[in-house]
């Protein structure tokens, strides 16, 4: 799966520069040279050290936290290319941010994935490619193609290896149901889901599980841990239905803001599985499965005008 460097360039955020680097091992690729620092002010300075006018240009930024840091340092990036007659910017954002501020609630308040998908095509984005967005429909607020990549293959082919038996996929909530009833069908284990009422944007409570989780091993799927708060009461109340605490945590997107790192200290929890869409902290305990051999898949296909259905 190797690139040829001729009229394609990878560049890299600093976001997350040990997962860019493993994308440009696999596809064969340097990085790009590129400067990025500070005005006194705290604005953010970026300057390509190469040309790259005419090519076809892959940008490696997730928008997690910092995430307005991060998300001003990729447009200004995209700036910078479209400014230098870039032939076509391709945003590369493993872990999108903003992606659940997907629609009104209460009323009164902004659509802000909406508002950055605007900010990404006024920059000059011609293509976003991303993983496990929070929302599907977040697809439908650009005007120009993303492609959604799912980390569901990458964890499965780890979770085969290491399955108990008695073994059933839990979805925390219904809106993952459908991905977890995937997971599910992948590795050939039965599915319960979880229904939770929402009191606040960090507060939710589990009202029922639907399915049979006495006398099972969980292996409870979610897209993203956040604060952590929403897992940490699934696990409660799985336990309280009789599943055995013996229970794995599997999640795309590890944001751990907050008290998430006590929340997973659950003695039931004998394992959290993520994937390096977020770089974790030194000496996490957390097993991370490496999203980079499926980007740069998506990279070589869309360079080579080649389907990229096939790794949704």
């Amino acid at each position: 799966m190797q690139l040829s460097s001729d009229k394609v360039k990878l560049f890299a955020g600093t976001a997350n520069p040990v997962l860019a680097g493993a994308i440009a091992r696999t596809l064969g690729l340097p990085l790009g040279a590129l400067s990025v620092g500070r005005f006194p002010d705290g604005e953010v300075k970026v300057r390509l050290e190469e040309s790259v006018r005419g090519d076809d240009v892959y940008v490696v930024q997730s928008t997690c936290p910092p995430v307005d840091s991060h998300l001003m340092e990729l447009l200004t990036l995209v700036d910078a290319l479209r400014r230098s007659s870039a032939g076509r910017i391709n945003a590369v954002i493993p872990y999108f941010g903003y992606a659940r501020q997907d629609k009104q609630v209460t009323g009164r308040e902004p659509i802000t994935a909406k508002l950055v998908a605007n900010l990404l095509e006024s920059a000059g984005v011609d293509r976003v490619i991303t993983v496990d967005l929070h929302a599907r429909q977040v697809q439908g607020f650009f005007d120009v193609p993303v492609d959604q990549l799912s980390a569901l293959r990458t964890m499965s082919g780890y979770l085969r290896q290491t399955a108990a038996p008695n073994t059933v996929v839990v979805s925390p909530d219904t809106g993952r149901g459908s991905e977890a009833r995937r997971l599910a069908d992948m590795l050939g284990l039965p599915l319960a889901l979880l229904y939770k009422r929402r009191h606040s944007d960090t507060e939710t409570e589990v009202t029922a599980v639907i399915g049979d989780v006495a006398f099972q091993r969980v292996l409870l799927v979610d897209d993203v841990i956040s604060t952590g708060g929403t897992l940490r009461r699934a696990v409660e109340a799985l336990l309280e239905n009789g599943a055995v605490p013996d229970i794995r945590i599997c999640a795309t997107h590890a944001v751990l803001a907050g008290d998430a790192r006590q929340y997973l200290s659950h003695d039931a929890i004998k394992e959290v599985i993520v994937t390096d869409t977020i770089p974790l902290r030194p000496g996490d305990p957390y097993t991370v499965l490496s999203i980079a051999p499926l980007i740069a898949s998506a990279i070589y296909h869309v360079h080579t005008h080649q389907s990229v259905s096939s790794l949704f």
